[in-house]
C-alpha cells in the first residue's frame, strides 16, 4: 500500500505540493490563536478533596491564593507613617468596581491579623486583590484593566499572585521556544549538511520541521476547544515536534538517496549532468531530455521502495510513541491529558511531513537532491563499490556477536548505577522557584515567604459542610457565638502535634459550610506535615448523631492527592503501553519475544534516566549548569510525562533498528550476519538522528522554566543512553544469546499475524533494475542513441574500441550470465562523440522474474 503511495505521489507531485503549501498557511493563521488560550495550572486531581476545598474557597469562603498580589515598599516610610496609609488607600479606592471585586490590606484589619500583611522592618506590605471573572481570560482582562492603576505615588510596587504568574508562566514559554528555534536552526543545517554530505539534502529536515512546527500549533489550538491546555503543553509539543520531523526526515531521506542510487547504477545512469559533454547544442539536448526520460522510473520506483520500507517503518514508529503519549489519556489531571492529546496529533503531523510532505519534495528534486555536495561526500561509483562489510557498524555488530556477555554485563552496571539516585527520589510540587531567578512574579513571592510574619507558612484547609449548618448563619464579628460542636472541633484540631494555631476563615450559609484554617510549623512537603493531614482526615464530626462531611485542603493535601493519584492510575498506563505496544510490534515484526525485549529494553533506558534526573534536580547537581534554584524533590507529574515521551522515542529507536535486522533475516535466516548488517545500515542513521535530537533538547534544557529544563534533561539522557548504550550493545548482545529465538512464532499465532502482518512481501528489487531487460556489455554503453533517433537528431558514430594495450583500458571478462540474471553495468560517457569510453562492471543482481 506504501509504496502504491509513493507512486501515486510522484505522479502528483506538483497537486500534492500546492495542496500542502495552501494547508500550511491556512494552518499558520489558525495555530497563532492557540497563544490567547493558554489556561495555568492543571496539576491537581480534579477529584480529589483538595481540588474541593479549592473550588469552595474560591466560590465561597474567598480564595486563600489571591489573583493579584500587589507587593508595596518603601525605603524611608514604613506602614505606620499616615503618607504611607493614604498613598495605598487612596491608589486600591480608585479602582474600578467592575474590575475588582474584592481588596484586602494591612489597613482592614487590627491587631495581630494586621501584623501578617507587614514586613519585619515594616517598610512593605501587601494587599490583596480578587478579580471579577470566573475564568482565566476573564480575569487577566480585568488584571491588566487595573494595573496601571495599583501605582502608589512614593511608593515601589511589584505584582504578583496568580494572574500575574500565569502571564508570566506565558510570555517565558513563548521566549523559551524562539530562543530554542533560533539557537538550533544553524547548528542542526550544519549538522546535516555534515551528515548528508549536500545542502539541499540538508535543508529537507528543516522544512518538515518548519511544517511539523506549523502544524502542531494548529493541532495544539484545536486541542484547546476540547479541554484546558497549560502552557507547558506548548514547550513540550514543539520539542517533539521539531525532534521527531528531523529524525524521520533522516531515515527517509537517506533511504531515497541508497534507492535512487541503486536504481541509477543498475541503468548505467551516471550522476550530475552527463548531456553537458556533449559538444553541440542539439546534442546536448537530446541527451537531457534522454537522461530525464530514464529517470523518471528509476526517480518513482526509488521513492516506492522507500515508502514501503523507510515509510512503513516511520509509520509504525509513529504510532508507538502516539500509543505511549496515549497512556497520559488516562490520569485525571489536566496537564497530562492535554499533553497527551497535544502530543499524539504533534507526532501525526510528523509523520505526516515525513511520509507526504518529504517524498512530495524528493520527487521534486530526484537526483538534485545531491546539489551542493560537500568535497567529503564520496562520488556514487566509489561507494557503490564499498565493501558494506568494512563499515565500523559491522564490525562493532559481530563484536558483540562474538563477546556479548562482557559487553551485555558492562552495559547493565552502567545502567544500574545510574538508576541507584532514583532509589532516594522526593516528590515536590510547582511552585514560582520553577521561574528564572529574576522573574519579577518569583521575587514576590520570596519577598513574602522571607520577610513577612508567617510569609512561609501555608495553612491547611478544612471545610466542614452539611446540611445541619444553619443556612442563614454568618458570623458577623469575632466575639459572635460559634455553634459549639464546631467550636469544639476548632479546639480539637488547635491541639494536634505541630499546630499553632486554628481560626475560622470563611462561612457560607449559601453552601452551608465553614472553614477553619490550620496553621502549623512544618515545611509544607515535610512529611510530618503530610502526617498532620492524614491525622486531620482521620478526624470525624457529628451533631445530634448525623455525621458532617470533612474535607482537607491546602498545599501539602494537594501534593498527597496528586501522588495518590498517579500511583492508582500508573498501572493502567503500564498495561495499556505494554499491550499496545506489543500488539504493534508483534504485527510489524511477526515475533513475540522481540516486543518483550523491545519493552524490557526501554525500561531500562528509562530507569537511567530517571536517576540522571534525581541526581542533576532533586540533589542540586546541575544547578550551576542549568541555573535553577533546587527544591529538594522533582516534580511528579513531569516524571510521568517524561516516562511517557522516552519510552515512545526509546521505542522509536528500537523498531529503526529491528526494521533493518528483519528485512536482512528474511534475506539470510543467520541471526548473526542479520544483527550485524542491520547494524551497518541503520547503526550511523540512528546516532546520526539522536545526535540531531540532541540539539534539540539541548536548546529546551536550557529554557527558563525549571519543568521544560527537567523534561529536557530526562529526554536528553534517555536518547544519550538508548542511542549509545541500548541499541548499539545490549540489543545486538541480547540477540545474540537468544539466536533464533528472536523470531519465534507460536503456531497458533502464525494465522493471527498473517492476517495483521504490517509488512509488504511482494519482491523488492533495486530502484528501476527491473524497468529495462537484461542488456550485453557490446551495446551502447549509454543509451543515447535510441532516444536521439526518436528525437529526429543524427545518431552519432560509433566510438572507437579502445586499445588493449591503453594504459587505462580494462578487459571486461563476462562470466556466463543466465537468462534470468541482470548483468549491471556501470557505464560513464566521457567527453565528446568519439572519445574513448569506459565500462565499469557491476554485481549481477538475480532479476525476479
Amino acid at each position: 500500500m506504501l509504496s502504491g503511495l509513493g507512486r501515486l505521489i510522484h505522479r502528483r507531485r506538483w497537486t500534492s505540493l500546492v495542496l500542502i503549501l495552501v494547508t500550511t498557511v491556512i494552518a499558520g493563521g489558525w495555530g497563532l490563536g492557540v497563544f490567547a488560550k493558554f489556561k495555568e495550572g492543571g496539576f491537581e486531581d480534579p477529584d480529589a478533596s483538595s481540588t474541593l476545598v479549592a473550588k469552595l474557597g474560591a466560590t465561597y469562603f474567598g480564595s486563600t491564593n489571591p489573583d493579584v498580589l500587589v507587593l508595596y515598599s518603601s525605603d524611608t516610610m514604613t506602614v505606620n507613617d499616615p503618607r504611607y496609609e493614604a498613598s495605598v488607600i487612596t491608589t486600591v479606592s480608585r479602582l474600578p468596581k467592575a474590575n475588582v471585586e474584592e481588596i484586602i490590606s494591612y489597613w482592614s484589619f487590627d491587631g495581630k491579623a494586621a501584623e501578617t500583611f507587614a514586613s519585619h522592618d515594616r517598610h512593605k506590605t501587601f494587599v490583596a486583590v480578587k478579580l471579577r471573572g470566573k475564568d482565566g481570560a476573564t480575569k487577566a482582562e480585568n488584571y491588566h484593566a487595573v494595573k496601571e492603576r495599583l501605582s502608589a505615588p512614593g511608593l515601589s510596587v511589584q505584582y504578583g499572585g496568580s494572574v500575574p504568574l500565569g502571564e508570566e508562566f506565558g510570555k517565558q514559554v513563548v521566549a523559551d521556544i524562539v530562543r530554542a528555534e533560533m539557537i538550533t536552526a544553524l547548528p542542526l543545517l550544519i549538522l546535516l549538511m555534515v551528515l548528508f554530505g549536500a545542502f539541499m539534502a540538508s535543508t529537507l529536515p528543516m522544512a518538515v520541521a518548519i511544517f511539523s512546527t506549523i502544524g502542531g500549533l494548529a493541532v495544539l489550538h484545536v486541542v484547546t476547544y476540547a479541554a484546558d491546555v497549560t502552557s507547558f503543553a506548548l514547550e513540550v509539543v514543539t520539542m517533539m515536534g521539531v525532534g521527531l520531523s528531523i529524525d524521520y526526515s533522516l531515515f527517509i531521506i537517506s533511504r531515497f538517496r541508497e534507492e535512487l542510487e541503486r536504481g541509477m547504477s543498475a541503468h548505467g545512469l551516471p550522476p550530475g549532468k552527463p548531456w553537458k559533454r556533449e559538444r553541440d547544442r542539439a546534442s546536448r539536448k537530446a541527451a537531457k531530455k534522454a537522461y530525464k526520460t530514464d529517470l523518471k522510473p528509476i526517480r518513482q520506483s526509488a521513492l516506492s521502495a522507500t515508502m514501503a520500507t523507510a515509510g512503513r517503518t516511520i509509520i509504525v514508529s509513529g504510532v508507538t510513541v502516539s500509543a505511549a503519549l496515549a497512556g497520559l489519556l488516562l490520569f485525571p489531571q489536566m496537564f497530562l491529558r492535554t499533553i497527551g492529546l497535544a502530543g499524539i496529533a504533534t507526532v501525526m503531523v510528523a509523520v505526516f511531513g515525513a511520509t507526504v510532505l518529504l517524498p512530495t519534495l524528493l520527487a521534486l528534486l530526484g537526483p538534485r537532491v545531491e546539489i551542493g555536495r560537500m568535497p567529503w561526500r564520496r562520488p556514487t561509483a566509489k561507494r557503490a563499490q564499498r565493501d558494506p562489510e568494512s563499515g565500523f557498524w559491522y564490525r562493532l555488530g559481530h563484536s558483540v556477536m562474538k563477546h556479548p556477555l562482557p559487553y551485555f554485563t558492562v552495559v547493565l552496571v552502567i545502567l544500574g548505577v545510574m538508576f541507584v539516585p532514583f532509589l532516594n527520589v522526593q516528590f515536590g510540587s510547582v511552585d514560582a522557584r520553577v521561574l528564572p531567578k529574576g522573574s519579577p512574579t518569583r521575587q514576590v513571592v520570596e519577598t513574602v515567604k522571607s520577610e513577612f510574619p508567617n510569609g512561609s507558612a501555608e495553612p491547611i484547609d478544612v471545610v466542614i459542610s452539611g446540611d445541619l449548618i444553619p443556612r442563614d448563619w454568618k458570623p458577623a464579628k469575632k466575639d459572635d457565638p460559634i455553634p459549639p460542636y464546631l467550636e469544639d472541633f476548632r479546639q480539637r484540631l488547635e491541639k494536634l502535634p505541630g499546630v499553632t494555631e486554628a481560626q475560622f476563615t470563611g462561612y457560607s450559609g449559601s453552601y452551608g459550610g465553614v472553614r477553619i484554617s490550620v496553621t502549623h510549623k512544618y515545611e509544607p512537603m515535610a512529611q510530618n506535615a503530610q502526617d498532620l493531614v492524614s491525622d486531620i482526615r482521620g478526624m470525624s464530626l457529628s451533631k445530634d448523631g448525623y455525621p458532617m462531611h470533612v474535607d482537607v485542603g491546602g498545599s501539602t493535601a494537594a501534593q498527597m492527592d496528586l501522588m495518590s493519584s498517579l500511583m492508582r492510575t500508573l498501572p493502567k498506563m503500564a498495561l495499556f503501553v505494554g499491550v499496545a505496544t506489543f500488539i504493534l510490534l508483534f504485527m510489524f515484526f511477526g515475533s513475540i519475544v522481540l516486543p518483550l525485549k523491545a519493552i524490557v529494553m526501554n525500561v531500562l533506558s528509562i530507569g537511567a534516566s530517571f536517576g540522571a534526573i534525581v541526581w542533576g534536580f532533586q540533589y542540586g547537581h546541575l544547578a550551576g549548569v542549568l541555573n535553577f534554584t533546587p527544591t529538594g524533590g522533582v516534580e511528579a507529574t513531569s516524571m510521568i510525562l517524561i516516562l511517557a515521551v522516552v519510552f515512545g522515542l526509546s521505542m522509536d529507536y528500537e523498531v529503526f533498528l529491528l526494521s533493518r535486522i528483519r528485512e536482512e533475516w528474511d534475506r539470510t535466516h543467520d541471526n548473526r550476519t542479520a544483527v550485524a548488517s542491520g547494524m551497518q545500515h541503520t547503526g550511523g542513521i540512528i546516532t546520526s538522528a539522536a545526535l540531531l535530537f540532541l540539539v534539540v533538547i539541548g536548546a529546551f534544557s536550557m529554557a527558563g522554566i525549571t519543568v521544560v529544563k527537567l523534561i529536557g534533561v530526562g529526554m536528553f539522557v534517555a536518547v544519550v543512553v538508548d542511542a549509545v548504550l541500548v541499541r548499539s550493545l545490549l540489543v545486538p548482545a541480547t540477540m545474540r544469546f537468544m539466536g533464533a529465538a528472536n523470531w519465534w512464532l507460536p503456531p497458533f499465532l502464525a494465522g493471527l499475524h498473517a492476517r495483521m502482518d504490517l509488512r509488504e512481501h511482494s519482491a523488492m528489487v533495486p530502484a528501476g533494475a527491473t524497468v529495462r531487460p537484461p542488456r550485453l556489455p557490446d551495446e551502447q554503453p549509454y543509451p543515447y542513441a535510441l532516444h536521439w533517433e526518436e528525437a529526429g537528431a543524427a545518431p552519432p558514430a560509433p566510438p572507437a574500441p579502445p586499445a588493449p594495450q591503453h594504459a587505462d583500458a580494462r578487459i571486461l571478462e563476462l562470466p556466463d550470465v543466465r537468462a534470468r540474471d541482470v548483468l549491471v553495468v556501470e557505464r560513464h560517457h566521457v567527453a565528446a562523440l568519439g572519445e574513448r569510453q569506459q565500462v565499469v562492471a557491476g554485481p549481477v543482481v538475480p532479476h525476479p522474474g
